[in-house]
């Protein structure tokens, strides 16, 4: 990941791990097989982005293009691991410019100052892996553990206005109370 997280600073794009990477760096660990980012790709990048990475990942400026105007996501495949990496391409509306703002910087490596990341906030985790969670109609048991495993690990540090807030927005509300009720934490 980290020719991919250069490649976003060097280019200014904003940008914030997600998905399982994120929710097992704020709850409970598990193995995943690829890596989600949200990033604020914009087509005057997709070049430069092709150019930095094309050596070391399989990627492709036409899905590119595609994505950043469908406002979906592209995948890179690190030619020598073939992890994978999905991009999503950053939404225009308000809570995904929240999350955006509440991101928070971290390290790939702990003590190495030149591995600065930024990932996604627990509230946000929880939220996105709600909406996932929804969207596939409540079955993916990956995305609910998920979501417990960071309200029980993150517990009184979560800021349940913000929470509370968004869900009702997203339409997440139910889920999310049943989510602390699960957990055994108080919402």
């Amino acid at each position: 990941m980290a020719p991919v997280i250069d490649a976003f600073d060097r280019l200014s794009i904003p940008y914030y791990l997600a998905g399982s990477i994120a929710s097992s760096v704020h709850g409970m660990a598990r193995a995943t097989m690829d890596a989600d980012i949200v990033a604020d790709v914009a087509v005057v990048h997709i070049p430069a982005l092709v150019r930095r990475l094309q050596d070391e990942y399989y990627i492709d400026e036409q899905m590119i293009g595609d994505a950043v105007s469908r406002v979906s996501s592209f995948n890179l495949i690190h030619l020598e691991t073939m992890l994978k990496v999905d991009v999503f391409i950053h939404r225009k509306d308000a809570y995904h410019a929240s999350a955006l703002a509440r991101r928070l910087q971290d390290r790939l490596v702990e003590d190495d100052p030149d591995t600065v990341i930024f990932i996604s906030s627990p509230e946000d985790v929880i939220l996105s892996k709600l909406q996932w969670y929804e969207t596939g109609g409540r079955v993916s048991e990956r995305q609910w553990l998920d979501v417990l495993g960071v309200i029980k690990v993150q517990g009184n540090s979560l800021d349940r206005d913000y929470l509370s807030d968004w869900a009702k927005v997203l339409g997440v509300s139910e889920s999310l109370k049943r989510a602390f009720r699960e957990s055994g934490v108080d919402l």
